[in-house]
Formats: structure tokens, sequence, C-alpha cells
């Protein structure tokens, strides 16, 4: 049991995940509080708490509403920062507290097995002649990371980005069921999302967000980069408090979640889902946060998306 600064835990510890069991804020969740759990990490149960919509955007909705409460975590990514610029939510991660960054995951471009986009050149090609007759599935907003690596792929084939036919759904899951069910052509979705469908030979991927290959499943699928499209973005994943949290809170959770990321068991799992250890401290964090509202709001602003 991690002790710092004088605070403990007194009750259960409830992790909310902003998307369905499965989903890429459900992911983490487990993962997370499974190590805490096997290494004792902290001294009362935790209880995982899906509250899907609005790209996460009601479990975090959740978490304001008991500010001051330490018992109460949710899961970070970007759309805490685009649901305010695209008029979602009325807060971001300014209303509450930040604690870690724990990994980014980078986003692989899918289509049915038998589809005859065979390549990235393939797709542009597409993009490029008839932007609006591909229609393409991805998770978990629009306007988040995913939309937005669709759009830089889109821009640099000479597509109209404002002309995407987007499908979203609450989890990656549901995106790739969509391309497999001959309702979109493409899914652009977190790379372990279409593991299961890449092993059964249902879908296979044809290009990655990632600055280098991914391994396995992926390592001869090559990069936006290698492509020529300047294309490497991912979609962070983090944990972040209800606002109000005192110093002694904050230093709890920062020993817990320090502790819980470098066990072996943690890292076993990055490797095992394709994410990238990207870890950062509340401190760090905040800042990390601050640059990507600016990075993200002008990415927005390109996709023709803001207010």
């Amino acid at each position: 049991m991690t002790s710092t600064g004088g605070w403990l835990p007194t009750r259960e510890i409830e992790l909310v995940a902003g998307t369905p069991a499965g989903g890429g804020q459900d992911r983490p969740a487990r993962a997370l509080i499974s190590i805490l759990e096997q290494q004792r990490l902290v001294g009362q149960p935790l209880r995982l708490n899906n509250i899907p919509g609005k790209g996460g955007g009601n479990g975090w909705d959740y978490l304001r509403q008991h500010a001051g409460n330490p018992h109460i975590l949710a899961i970070n990514s970007p759309t805490i920062i685009t649901n305010k610029q695209l008029g979602v939510a009325d807060f971001d991660h300014a209303a509450l507290t930040p604690l870690a960054n724990l990994y980014t995951e980078y986003i692989a471009f899918v289509v049915r097995a038998d589809s005859p986009i065979r390549s990235g050149a393939d797709f542009m090609a597409r993009l490029g002649a008839d932007t609006a007759g591909c229609r393409i599935a991805l998770a978990t907003a629009i306007g988040n990371i995913n939309h937005m690596a669709l759009a830089r792929v889109t821009a640099h084939a000479g597509g109209d980005v404002k002309a995407l036919q987007i499908n979203v759904f609450d989890s990656a899951l549901y995106a790739v069921a969509d391309v497999i069910e001959h309702r979109a052509e493409v899914a652009a979705i977190t790379a372990v999302s279409a593991v299961k469908a890449i092993s059964a030979g249902q879908v296979r991927a044809f290009a990655v967000s990632a600055p280098q290959r991914l391994p396995r499943l992926y390592a001869e699928v090559p990069t936006w980069t290698e492509l020529g499209v300047d294309c490497v973005i991912g979609t962070w994943r983090g944990v972040i408090g209800t606002a109000g949290l005192t110093a002694p809170q904050i230093a709890y959770w920062d020993g817990a979640l320090r502790a819980a990321t470098a066990t072996a068991e943690w890292n076993a799992a990055l490797a095992e889902k394709y994410w990238a250890n990207t870890y950062l401290d509340g401190t760090e964090l905040r800042a990390f946060l601050d640059r990507e509202r600016g990075v993200m709001g002008t990415l927005l602003r390109g996709l023709g998306l803001l207010p």
C-alpha cells in the first residue's frame, strides 16, 4: 500500500471509464485496477464504473459532480480538451485534477479483407477523387485524434476534409464491426482495437499513424510517414481526479500510479496492447495538456469544426 504525504484512502476507489466494456478508456482502467490490486498499492477495494457517451464526456461530467472527492478517478483522453472546444462540454482538464499520463496509442487504418483498397496509396487516391464517397468509421467522437489523423491524410491526398462522411461510435470495437458489416469502407481506430478482427482474417491494416512500425500483427504495415504523409499522431490515456484535491491526496495518487506503471506487469500490458510508454506525472501532464489545447484547436479549425 502506498502512503505519501499523510493521506490514505478510507473507502472504495471508483475508477470511471467513459467508454463501454472493451472500449478505449475501459482497457486502461481494467489494466490499472488489476495491477493496483495485484501489487496491493491501494489499501481499499477498487471498482470500475463505465459511463459511456460524448467521447468520454459523460464520465468527466460525473467526475465534476464529485469535487473534492479523492476516492473517484477517471481515465483521461484527448476529448476532454476537444469536447469543450467543440461546444460539447463547458469545461476541460483545467476544471479537474490531472494526475498522470499513462501511455499513447496510435491509429490503425483498416479495411475488410476483400476490400479493393489495398494500400495507403489506394486510400489516398479514393479520398482525392471522391472524399464524400468513402465512408469512414471511428470512435469515440467527431474531432478526436482519429478524426484528426484522418484529416491529415485527406488533406495530403487533396481531398476535402469537410466532406468526410463519418460513422461515430462509443467504442472502436463497434467501428471495426461497422467495416466488417459493410456499412463503412475504412475504420480509423486505435491499433489494439483491430487485433481480434485482424487475427480472424476479417480486416487488414494498410497504414498506422505511429512514428515507427508497430510490432507483431502490424510489423508489415507501413507508417504514414513511410508513405510520405505527415501524420504522426496518437491518443494519450491518463488518469484525472476531481477538482479541489489537496496536495497530500495528489501526492498519494502520484505515488500509487507511478508505482503501478513501474511494474513488469504494466510494461507487459503496454507491449501486448501496442501502447507506447509516455508516462507523465501530474505537474508535467498539466503543462502538456495546456499545450495540447492549442495544437488541437488549430487542427479542429482546419476541419471546420470550431463553433
